[in-house]
């Protein structure tokens, strides 16, 4: 019999690392409006809280919100304690931690013979503090949310583990080295780690937003004084044949299939959501 609603997900428990964020929480409404029980983790206890009180008014839902530190192994471990207590054992997995960081990011897109007295505005300016920041936020900070949720979803012999990718993990934008890097080793790991439970009933999977205005990247797409697209900005829509950026409800789609029962044969893969980005050579 064919299976063409999302209605397996009423009831289960899902868990959204950086859940209040722009794409965490366009996730966590659609996966609310499902019937799914969502755990709202955040660093920010305030944001995780005041969205999950949100997300039970809206859709009379079992949501909670807690602070999370997605580098700190016990704080994990805490908070799936708390989850389990308090919503049940968790089925979905969502690391939707990570962001950039102008202390990640190069002023000067490339070197070249005008710009060789501003080598500190290059590759070579970067602080490895900055650096290493970024890179563990997205990949180390989904690799230990895995490690502690993904446990007790091999016990059980089923679950779902959503990571979210990037652009930047087919093509490496200019000027940002360290998240480019960092969401590479994302869709390494999808992999890698789909391989490694796919004998246990859990799925693996990734999806890859294309170009959304979010908090972290806002600063290098628009000018902060008029609003108006940047020089990257403007390269950016060029370079997406649907002419715009994505909207965080243009994820909803791709999250509900892989985390239901209609992808229980998909595993190991990151699907694009982008207007086209990936698949266009520039002419």
């Amino acid at each position: 019999m064919a299976n063409n609603s999302f209605s397996d997900l009423q009831g289960k428990v899902c868990v959204i690392t950086g859940g209040g964020g722009v794409i965490g929480t366009a996730i966590a409404e659609a996966l609310s409006s499902a019937g799914v029980k969502i755990a709202i983790l955040d660093i920010r206890e305030e944001v995780a809280v005041a969205l999950a009180e949100n997300l039970n008014k809206r859709f009379n839902n079992t949501c909670a919100g807690l602070a999370c530190n997605v580098l700190d192994k016990d704080s994990l471990i805490a908070a799936a304690a708390k989850i389990e207590a308090v919503l049940g054992p968790v089925d979905i997995l969502i690391n939707g931690a990570g962001g950039n960081s102008p202390d990640a990011t190069t002023k000067q897109e490339e070197v070249n013979a005008s710009n060789m007295d501003k080598l500190d505005e290059t590759f070579f300016g970067l602080k490895m503090d900055g650096f290493q920041k970024v890179f563990n936020l997205n990949f180390i900070g989904t690799v230990l949310p895995s490690m502690v949720f993904g446990e007790n979803m091999v016990k059980r012999g089923k679950g779902t583990i959503l990571n979210i990718s990037s652009m930047n993990a087919y093509k490496a934008l200019t000027k940002i080295p360290a998240y480019s890097a960092a969401k590479a080793s994302v869709n390494n790991f999808t992999e890698w780690l789909a391989v490694h439970f796919a004998k246990t009933g859990v799925r693996v999977n990734a999806i890859a937003p294309g170009f959304f205005l979010t908090n972290q990247n806002r600063f290098l797409l628009t000018d902060e004084k008029t609003g108006n697209l940047t020089a990257r900005g403007n390269k950016i829509i060029a370079s997406t044949p649907m002419g715009k950026f994505g909207e965080p409800e243009d994820l909803q789609g791709a999250v509900l299939f892989l985390v239901s029962d209609i992808s229980k044969f998909v595993t190991g893969i990151c699907i694009p959501v982008d207007g086209g980005y990936s698949a266009y050579g520039g002419v």
